[in-house]
């Protein structure tokens, strides 16, 4: 099993998502992503709703009062108009993690990373998802800017560049800190039932 500490760590929390979030869905009904999984504020959510951008499918028991409306607070929400996935991963350091799921490619250490390069940039490398790679800090210092056959070291998988949808299948190994009760049968629609 996959630790997920350090990778839920790396995602911020805003305050206002800890209580009744929304999870967000395509108009497809799969989510925008899933690691981060795409969760709005409960007041976004009810934003949306006034403003029919979205259909609520799912509802939290609690309740939000206005001086002339009580409306439940989503707790599952659908966008009207379907938005098109990224044709292309962005190079980020969390992308980069994601891809090596969280784990070092050099030893296979889970939990806190930092990155690599494969090619050292004082030897010419360049920073891109091919050079690129999620090391514990032990492998880090070990490697240096040695090459891997001067430091005596192997990658466990050659870096490659990642599509969204790999990113995607990648992050739903990480289940989220908080999951309501309405958002299971759309978070793994195609996982395998149970008997």
């Amino acid at each position: 099993m996959i630790e997920t500490s350090f990778a839920n760590n790396f995602v911020r929390s805003p305050g206002n998502l800890r209580e009744h979030p929304a999870l967000v869905l395509n108009a497809d009904y799969r989510p925008l992503s899933y690691f981060p999984l795409s969760l709005w504020p409960w007041q976004e959510a009810v934003k949306a709703a006034f403003l029919d951008r979205v259909d609520i499918i799912a509802e939290y028991d609690a309740v939000a009062h206005s001086p002339s409306v009580d409306m439940k607070l989503p707790s599952v929400v659908v966008l009207k108009d379907y938005v098109k996935p990224a044709k292309t991963a962005a190079f980020t350091r969390f992308n980069l993690f994601l891809r090596d799921g969280f784990t070092c490619q050099y030893c296979g250490k889970e939990g806190e990373m930092t990155f690599d390069h494969v090619i050292p940039r004082a030897r010419g490398g360049r920073t891109t998802w091919e050079n690129v790679v999620a090391a514990c800090g032990p492998c880090n210092l070990r490697k240096g800017s040695k090459s891997l056959e001067r430091a005596g070291m192997s990658l466990n998988r050659l870096p490659r560049r990642p599509s969204p949808e790999r990113l995607q299948n990648v992050g739903r190994k990480f289940p989220p800190n908080f999951m309501h009760e309405s958002w299971v049968d759309f978070l793994y629609w195609d996982a395998e039932l149970d008997a």
